[in-house]
Parts: structure tokens; sequence; C-alpha cells
């Protein structure tokens, strides 16, 4: 008899917490909140657009890897004058500073643009690398046809 294989269900990797894992990662939260709330609010506001890639597009792990990584290191620059005067006023008048909003948000928009265009730049680098080999395979065949032909002429008068 042929035995059968049992079919597998993958688990879900992703595991639910219990009520004490919800409870400690709450109050986890609010500490972090009220002894840092000037860069709570910075990385918030600033982590907009990698939140927002998160929620809509949670399946493609490289979307957000490049841009939350762009988009985090632009609130980095913007997180490290904080660090100067640690209060809500600093934090908000970071927050309310268009050139701070442009370097955040911006940041993260290069690496959409690098997201998008840096395969469509790697197709036109491999098609004009592609011609140039046909170029060169063209060039040696017509060659090689011309040395055949030669040497047809010198057998044919030798």
């Amino acid at each position: 008899m042929i035995a059968k294989k049992e079919n597998k269900k993958p688990g879900n990797p992703l595991k639910k917490l219990s009520l004490f894992q919800k409870i400690l990662l709450v109050l986890g939260l609010l500490v972090l909140i009220f002894t840092a709330l000037p860069a709570v609010i910075i990385v918030l506001i600033g982590l907009l657009p990698s939140i927002t890639v998160l929620l809509t597009d949670s399946k493609n792990a490289t979307k957000l890897t490049v841009i939350g990584c762009f988009n985090l290191s632009g609130v980095f620059i913007c997180l490290m004058n904080i660090f100067n005067q640690f209060d809500l006023d600093q934090a908000f008048s970071i927050v309310s500073n268009i050139f701070n909003l442009i370097i955040m948000l911006g940041a993260a928009a290069v690496g959409a643009i690098i997201y998008y265009e840096l395969p469509n730049l790697f197709v036109m680098i491999s098609k004009a690398s592609s011609q140039h080999r046909l170029k060169v395979i063209d060039a040696r065949l017509e060659k090689l046809s011309q040395d055949w032909a030669k040497n047809e002429e010198n057998a044919e008068n030798g």
C-alpha cells in the first residue's frame, strides 16, 4: 500500500499575544510616551509615510524596508535637534517647521522613487549591455566571415 502524506497546513507565524503580554505592551508604551513625549511626537509625525505603507501594503516587506529606512533617516536628522532642548515647545516648533517636514517626508519620497525606479534602471542597463555584446559578436562574425573568404580564395588560387 502507498502511504498517504498528511497535508500539513503552514502554521500562522504571528502568534497572538496573551492578556499579560498585551497589558505589558500597553504599560510600556505609556511609560515611553510619558517619558519621551517630545521625541514620540516627532517620530509619529515623521514616520507617517512608513505607517501608511505598513497599513496599506503590509505584505510587501521590501517596499516597507526601502521607504522605511529612508523615512527613518529623515526623521533621525530632525530628531537630533530635539536632544538639545527636550521639551514640548521645541518638539512642536520642529514639527511645525516646513523645512523639517520636507526633510522627514521628502526622505520617504526619495525612498519611494528609488523603490519604483531602480528596477527600470537595471533593465535599461542590461538592455544597453546586451546591445553592446550583440554589436561585438556581429563584428567578430563579420571578421570571421572575411577571414574564411580569404582562406577560400587562397585555397582556390594556391
